[in-house]
């Protein structure tokens, strides 16, 4: 849709003497939330792009669309803007603990741990806590559980039906010969939410520090994340089989 020319100025005076988090508490996605519930995807998913240009930096408007990604690691990437810039909108403990859904169905336990530790830390009323709670995280790696008050039906976490085993690719953004520039790379991936890890490569006598992005089914899913990473990082990748 198209703003003349008094809507752009109405929305740069708001902006100015606004704080951006004060938009969530006037965007109700509720009803929008209802018809995901009720199978009309399609329809929530047309009335996406009105709704970003009507409520400008919503947060609550931010979280239906990482609802409606089909991709659980760039759902993830918008959670995490959320997190980290509106926490303190309506919904960023939901945003939070779907992160935590999303590694925990990965198998990336640790990962999990981390984000509930942070939901309990953040949120303490939250009701997403009790839930989580629910899940035992293993102390064997190898476990692969399912994850109470997700339905796997549904492409919650983007991963719908997935064993852990079932990931096949990642994304090697970048290999360095010392460890601190590796580590830093990485920081930077956590920081935005999206899973990372570092790998040592022996290579003619030297050991490289590699750094990976992201566990995927099938080469275009990661092709396709490729993209949001080179674009939000500025940065080149190649995708790559995991390491075994």
């Amino acid at each position: 849709m198209k703003l003349n020319l008094i809507q752009i100025i109405l929305i740069a005076v708001l902006f100015y003497c606004i704080p951006s988090e004060t938009f969530s508490q006037d965007v109700d996605i509720i009803p929008y939330l209802k018809k995901i519930e009720s199978g009309k995807v399609d329809e929530v998913r047309e009335a996406l792009p009105d709704l970003k240009d009507d409520y400008l930096k919503s947060p609550s408007v931010m979280f239906l669309e990482g609802v409606l990604t089909e991709n659980g690691q760039e759902a993830v990437v918008i959670y995490q803007n959320i997190i980290d810039n509106y926490p303190n909108s309506k919904y960023a403990d939901a945003a939070l603990y779907r992160i935590y859904s999303y590694y925990y169905a990965l198998g990336l336990y640790e990962s999990a741990n981390g984000k509930l530790n942070q939901l309990i830390e953040q949120y303490p009323n939250s009701p997403y806590i009790k839930i989580a709670k629910q899940n035992r995280l293993p102390s064997n790696p190898e476990i692969k559980s399912e994850v109470p008050g997700v339905d796997s039906s549904k492409t919650e976490t983007g991963i719908s039906g997935k064993d852990v085993n079932d990931f096949k690719y990642t994304i090697q953004v970048g290999a360095f010969s010392k460890k601190e520039n590796a580590v830093f790379l990485q920081s930077k991936f956590e920081k935005a939410g999206i899973y990372s890890e570092i790998r040592e490569k022996l290579v003619a006598g030297t050991t490289f520090h590699v750094v990976y992005v992201g566990k995927f089914v099938s080469v275009e899913d990661a092709e396709n994340f490729l993209q949001t990473i080179e674009d939000k990082f500025k940065l080149n990748g190649r995708v790559t089989e995991i390491p075994k």
